[in-house]
């Protein structure tokens, strides 16, 4: 199976909805964790890299790209 190239600033869809109702999140920091920070709340966590790729379904726009199209 392919790895995934991750980048900071990437928009991912992870597996679990956040308790405010939103299941997308900003990556903040790369490496053995991952930070992240929930873009229905605001709310930053820190999890291991393991743990973040199990839970990671889809990267939704990539670091640099607008919103527009």
């Amino acid at each position: 199976m392919e790895r995934v190239q991750y980048d900071v600033g990437d928009i991912v869809r992870m597996k679990k909805q956040h308790p405010c109702g939103s299941d997308l999140w900003r990556i903040t920091r790369t490496g053995m964790d991952f930070g992240m920070k929930c873009e229905g709340c605001g709310h930053a966590v820190m999890i291991p890299r393991a743990k973040f790729e199990r839970m990671a379904r889809a990267i939704v726009r990539k670091a640099g790209q607008n919103g527009n199209g």
